[in-house]
Parts: C-alpha cells; sequence; structure tokens
C-alpha cells in the first residue's frame, strides 16, 4: 500500500507485527512514543478497548465498543481517541496458531487501514493470539460469572495485548 505506514515487514503486509508471547517480528523504531495509545481488538461483534496511561505505561481496559458496521465504528474510535487524546492505534491481528493469517486478518487489516485513512492516526498491526484465552483464564480465576465474562472480555483481550505493546516498546 503505498503510502501508508501499514507495509511490508519480514514477509507480513503490516507494521510492527509482534507475537505477544514471543520475539518481535518486525521493530518499534517507528511506532511514537509519545501520547496515549488505543489498544482494538477487533472483533465480530464487539470492539475490545484499552487505553494506555499518559506515559505509556500501563494500559487499562474501557468498556467495548457494539460493532456497527466498519465506518461508523471507525467514527466511534475516532471520537473516543480525540476524548482521551491518544496519538497512536494499536490493532490487534488475529493470526492463526501457525502464524499464517486467515480471513479474520484480512479484515482487521483492512480495518486499520480504514483507521489510518479516516483518522491519520498511525495503526501498528499486534499479533493477538491467546489473548482472549489469556483474558477468559483471567475472569474466571477472579470469579466473574459467565455472563459478565462476556461483556468485559474482549477489552480485557485489548489490555492484554496493548500492555505487551507497550511493555517491548518500552524495552527499547
Amino acid at each position: 500500500m503505498k503510502g501508508s505506514s501499514i507495509r511490508p515487514v519480514d514477509g507480513c503486509a503490516a507494521r510492527n507485527v509482534h507475537s505477544t508471547g514471543g520475539k518481535p517480528e518486525g521493530s518499534l523504531a517507528d511506532a511514537p512514543l509519545e501520547g496515549r495509545v488505543l489498544g482494538l481488538d477487533y472483533g465480530s461483534r464487539r470492539i475490545g478497548v484499552a487505553v494506555s496511561d499518559p506515559l505509556g505505561w500501563t494500559a487499562q481496559p474501557l468498556p467495548a465498543i457494539a460493532r456497527e458496521g466498519d465506518r461508523k465504528d471507525i467514527a466511534a474510535i475516532g471520537r473516543l481517541a480525540g476524548d482521551l487524546g491518544a496519538a497512536s492505534v494499536v490493532l490487534g491481528l488475529p493470526l492463526l496458531m501457525n502464524g499464517d493469517e486467515g480471513p479474520a486478518a484480512a479484515r482487521a487489516r483492512a480495518f486499520g487501514a480504514g483507521i489510518e485513512a479516516d483518522l491519520s492516526l498511525p495503526v501498528t498491526m499486534w499479533d493477538e493470539r491467546l489473548t482472549s484465552a489469556q483474558s477468559e483464564r483471567h475472569l474466571i480465576d477472579s470469579g466473574v460469572r459467565r455472563g459478565r465474562r462476556r461483556e468485559i472480555r474482549d477489552s480485557l483481550s485489548a489490555m492484554f495485548l496493548l500492555q505487551s505493546y507497550l511493555d517491548l516498546r518500552n524495552r527499547k
């Protein structure tokens, strides 16, 4: 994609794709170091949302956004980014367990490109494998009932993926 900051890195058509549980597959050299960062877990029904503190050290979950179509969802993210003063977005990339990309990854990439085009916010694609399982395990261990877990799992997943991004970025 000419002119886009979502570009190939190590054979992947994304910028800064990293594993939440392993070594990085790209570089964080061009990642913004100042301002809040929004973390997004793009799902078919909801978009989990998390935000970093102003210094970019910790991630906190926010209420998920109910999906209404990409254009409306991007507009909602734009309003949220403006309200919070977010300088960039980390968007979960749902890779298959073997590291390949499936249809969900293609949809996430298209959504990320839409955020960049419509909101002029830099988007970093981030491997989100196992964040949903990690969130579910955390909620069960915390004694959260099944119905309530559904409500907060997506944003907790966004928090875990954003925190893994922040941890790696801050190690530079």
